[in-house]
């Protein structure tokens, strides 16, 4: 007798959930994965994951639901299994949906890194951190510039944020800011993207990493792997840096999948020193040495400076914040806060008041907000509500901490004075010596490998 295939539902958020399913179930008779649901990122659901995706055994595609509809699309499609696949929930937040599963008669299940990593044919170094908003992007930035530094092409691939057609998003390949403009690139994706252009770096991302890992590794020596919040890499990793924040030192444990980020990790890096307090600091370093006494730890610091800072010291100023390290790290403020109080601002104005709509219910949904103002702009809608915002506060200065250049996608009546921000080393040892000697190894082995032929 022919049994009949698993019904899956698979929770997720545009990004980990497709990648789980592509590895591990797109081609299993065995499974049928009769959903997908969306949580996080607004207007992914009501779509549909498409038959290109989703292969040959799912000839209609497959529909992408509301998470908050989870027990009704398991008692409808008689789901057994219930797979949690996307990131940065605290642990609590995570079982509340196992306990909903399971009261819904379903298994509740974590694929793990050994069924869901591709192993490339370069070196891959990874960048991963225990919270969303750590730093990762700079130090990966960092890590682009030093690798060609010495000689090396590098491809970064990012963890997926894809928001617009997927059928169409597949593989996709940035060089220039005419190819975001192309794709018509969300503000939060081109936060990500914009800096590694702008400092030499070829982005790959989109939906089926397997045939992204596949282009990018004939054009590289080495693959950097630039995590999304504080989820696993895709790619095996040959060394995997794993960031925590002084500012939230006591975050590292209490975050899926960040902890067992943490518990993998080669590197640890103790980020923002600079900014937290040598007590934070040192209850950083203490947490991750508990977790993980293998790992080298790294003291490191993400130094901001304001491109023009006389102009905004005793100004009335409006702070924009990078939109995710606020909203999915639980951040209230961020560097562009830090670098207007260090200048000797005469106010930071609270946002709320001038909130248009769309704008106001990220403040509802994120009451830990400080007087700042997060770039959400997933669509067209958020990006004019952020740009009426800014325009309403009717400020002196703007001070934007987005690593994207606002005043090239809005046409705002305020003056813009960029807070930037990059990953330094901060002591002994130093990433780039633990890198340095990586290649090294790398390098040997690559040598050895062609002697031996």
């Amino acid at each position: 007798m022919r049994l009949m295939p698993r019904r899956v539902l698979i929770l997720g958020a545009a990004g980990r959930d497709f990648h789980d399913f592509n590895v591990v179930y797109r081609t299993d008779p065995e499974v049928r994965v009769v959903a997908f649901t969306a949580a996080q990122i607004p207007g992914i659901a009501g779509r549909r994951y498409p038959p290109s995706l989703a292969g040959p055994l799912y000839p209609d595609g497959i529909p992408i639901e509301d998470e908050a509809d989870l027990e009704a699309i398991c008692r409808r499609e008689q789901v057994s299994q219930v797979v949690f696949a996307y990131s940065d929930l605290s642990h609590e937040e995570v079982m509340h949906r196992a306990s909903r599963a399971l009261a819904a008669g379903a298994d509740f299940v974590l694929l793990g890194p050994h069924r869901t990593m591709l192993r490339a044919q370069r070196p891959v170094i990874a960048i991963s951190a225990v919270r969303t908003g750590c730093g990762k992007s700079q130090t990966a930035r960092w890590l682009g510039r030093r690798l060609r530094e010495q000689g090396l092409r590098i491809a970064v691939l990012r963890h997926p944020m894809p928001y617009g057609d997927l059928g169409l998003e597949r593989v996709q390949r940035f060089a220039t800011l005419a190819d975001l403009d192309t794709a018509a690139c969300t503000l939060e994706e081109r936060e990500e993207y914009e800096p590694h252009l702008a400092a030499g770096n070829v982005v790959f991302a989109g939906v089926d990493y397997a045939a992204i890992l596949a282009v990018a590794q004939t054009e590289a020596d080495v693959l950097v792997w630039d995590g999304g919040n504080n989820d696993f890499p895709f790619l095996r990793p040959d060394l995997h840096v794993v960031l925590t924040d002084a500012l939230r030192p006591t975050h590292a444990t209490h975050y899926h999948p960040g902890e067992a980020v943490l518990r993998m990790a080669d590197v640890v890096v103790i980020a923002k020193t600079d900014a937290a307090s040598v007590a934070d600091v040192e209850r950083a370093v203490d947490e991750a040495r508990a977790v993980n006494p293998r790992a080298t730890l790294v003291r490191a610091a993400s130094p901001v400076h304001l491109d023009n800072p006389e102009a905004v010291r005793g100004r009335r100023v409006l702070v924009v914040e990078d939109g995710p390290t606020l909203t999915h790290g639980s951040m209230s403020y961020g560097a562009g806060f830090v670098a207007a109080t260090r200048a000797g601002v005469a106010q930071i104005v609270d946002p709320r008041p001038y909130a248009a709509p769309a704008l106001r219910a990220i403040f509802t949904q994120y009451p830990h907000l400080g007087p700042v103002l997060p770039a959400v702009g997933y669509d067209p809608m958020q990006i004019a509500a952020l740009r009426d915002t800014i325009d309403a506060a009717n400020v002196d200065v703007v001070v934007a901490a987005t690593p994207i250049n606002l005043t090239a996608i809005m046409h705002l009546r305020t003056p813009v004075v960029r807070a930037r921000y990059e990953y330094a080393d901060a002591g002994e040892p130093t990433l780039g010596g633990i890198v340095d000697a990586f290649l090294a190894h790398a390098k040997s082995l690559a040598l050895a490998g062609e002697n031996a032929e």
